[in-house]
């Protein structure tokens, strides 16, 4: 009786297996699916829409109305910080004293005098709102990334071939879109309350805004990325934006009577040059935030600033977090 000898089983390949590739396209794929989510998750909740406009604007009309009593004589960034003084029309806080009248201001050791302008306080701290509303959504927007954490699905999206980088650009555009969408809204006011700058000068606003929308939203990721409390996401938001904010010359400009340590706080603060860059353009150049550099440095600082967060928020979103988690 004959055996047959059994069959010769396949050789198994001790290759390792292939990692899935990204396929070409999906850098912008995955960007534009996460920007796109962001702008449905922003308009499918009204209240968050609605409390993100009210809020700058009811700060705007309260606090720009109880200071409309002082005005600011400023030069055409001649270089001098603008002075705060009582303005000259103290019969009220009327839109009318957002009209600027020429007046004469005198140089320093006697030199004879320069045209200079009044900018009032409701027009000077409209831009700062502007900046304000932009804040406001950095914060709710990149508190979305706890969130997106505790419900699995930013683990799905780490875990995808795709570039840690296009995940970052997509959270922060899709935060940016819509803190444009506001400051566009609230931008609208602006013809009814003040002087019209031009179509030059409001392009330049509006690359500006996105500059700094950019900017804020990379800076809000970076804080938001290793943290797990949304409560200690507030607290910190609060804790350092509020005071980056204040202290941009988004509330007063940085003048001759400023503290020093103020006036150097303000200089190191990024926000400061974005700030002075966008109120200079939307006052056609009239008004500055006190910035130490005119508007081609200042805004050219300020794309800096948002190249810089948006290279940060990648660098931490591709390295691991302190727990080992995603």
């Amino acid at each position: 009786m004959t055996t047959q000898a059994p069959a010769a089983s396949p050789a198994v390949s001790s290759a390792p297996a292939a990692t899935p590739q990204a396929r070409a396209g999906s850098f912008w794929l995955a960007a534009g699916t996460l920007w796109r989510r962001e702008m449905v998750r922003f308009f499918r909740q009204p209240n968050r829409v609605v409390s993100a406009a009210l809020t700058p604007l009811i700060f705007w009309l309260f606090m720009g109305s109880g200071l409309s009593s002082f005005s600011l004589p400023v030069a055409n960034h001649g270089g001098a910080a603008p002075t705060v003084m009582p303005a000259t029309n103290t019969g009220g806080a009327a839109l009318n004293s957002l009209v600027t009248e020429p007046s004469a201001v005198s140089a320093a050791g006697g030199a004879a005098g320069s045209a200079a302008s009044t900018v009032g306080y409701l027009e000077y701290f409209f831009p700062g709102t502007v900046v304000l509303v932009l804040m406001f959504t950095a914060i709710f927007s990149t508190i979305s990334v706890i969130e997106d954490r505790r419900e699995g699905f930013l683990q799905g999206v780490l875990v995808a071939p795709v570039s840690r980088l296009s995940i970052a650009l997509g959270k922060i555009l899709g935060g940016a879109s819509i803190a444009m969408v506001q400051g566009i809204l609230f931008l609208a006011l602006w013809p009814l309350l003040g002087h019209w700058p031009g179509m030059m000068w409001m392009l330049l606003s509006l690359g500006l805004m996105f500059a700094l929308a950019v900017g804020l939203t990379g800076l809000g990721l970076c804080i938001a990325w290793p943290m797990d409390s949304t409560a200690g996401f507030h607290a910190v938001m609060m804790l350092f934006l509020m005071p980056m904010w204040f202290l941009s010359g988004a509330v007063f400009p940085a003048t001759e009577s400023t503290p020093g340590w103020m006036k150097a706080l303000m200089w190191i603060n990024p926000l400061t040059y974005g700030q002075s860059a966008f109120t200079e353009a939307m006052t056609a150049g009239r008004a500055t935030a006190g910035a130490p550099v005119g508007l081609v440095p200042a805004a050219a600082i300020t794309v800096a600033f948002a190249a810089a967060t948006v290279l940060l928020a990648a660098h931490l979103v591709n390295r691991p977090r302190r727990d080992g988690t995603l």
